[in-house]
Order: structure tokens, then C-alpha cells, then sequence
């Protein structure tokens, strides 16, 4: 598979799995939260894919791509657009409400499953050539 077609794969991968996520564990999501989940799962495919290094650093790349792509969308949709798709002002360790110290934890370990699905796509695509 050409290299657009596996991103466009695993974003959609990432697309679906978050939004499945985030409907379990809290009842609904967004579409913006939709596309960030998607995002992620790309940008953990090339790392997966090109950083030959432990488990424990490509998560930790992760969490924080996750944590950058939550405050920028957090920023553009919760305080310029007001639409209220999440307050964290109520966590502790926040910063404007739309990142806190312990979801950027979680983002860490959620990355080790994402990480496992990269590794799994990757071997199934590129064993088929």
C-alpha cells in the first residue's frame, strides 16, 4: 500500500477507535475530537514506523503530540469558539482548562495500545507486498 493510502487507513483507524472510546467512557465526543484522534494515530504510524526506539519513548512522543494537539484544539474550540467541548479547569495540574497533568498521563498509556495497532498494520501491510 502507498504511503498516503496507509495514513488515510490509520486515520480513519484512529478516527473510529477514539470516538468509540470516548462515547464509552463518557457517552458522546465531537467531531473535532474525532479528527485529533484520527491525527494522533497518524503521527504515532511514523513514529512507529520510522524512530526505531522503545515502547516507553514512542508513548512518551505520544503523550505529548496528543497533549499539544488537545491544548490547540481546546484553545480554538472551547475558548475562541466557545463551544464547550470540554472544561478541565476542575482537574488539578490544568492549564486553561483544556490540558491537565493527569490526562497527559493517560495519553501515555494509551499510546501503548496505539502503538500495538501501528506495529500490527504496519506488518500486515508491508508482508503483503
Amino acid at each position: 500500500m502507498k504511503p498516503l493510502g496507509e495514513r488515510t487507513l490509520m486515520f480513519l483507524l484512529g478516527y473510529f477507535i477514539y470516538s468509540l472510546i470516548e462515547i464509552l467512557a463518557r457517552g458522546y465526543t465531537h467531531w473535532t475530537m474525532a479528527v485529533v484522534g484520527g491525527t494522533v494515530l497518524v503521527f504515532l504510524y511514523d513514529v512507529n514506523l520510522r524512530l526505531q526506539a522503545p515502547l516507553w519513548q514512542r508513548c512518551l512522543l505520544g503523550a505529548l503530540f496528543i497533549t499539544a494537539m488537545e491544548f490547540t484544539v481546546g484553545v480554538i474550540d472551547n475558548l475562541v469558539l466557545r463551544w464547550g467541548v470540554w472544561d478541565y479547569t476542575t482537574v488539578p495540574l490544568n492549564l486553561l482548562g483544556q490540558i491537565c497533568l493527569p490526562f497527559s498521563i493517560l495519553w501515555f498509556f494509551l499510546s501503548i495500545p496505539a502503538c500495538g495497532i501501528c506495529r500490527l498494520v504496519q506488518r500486515r501491510l508491508h508482508t503483503q507486498i
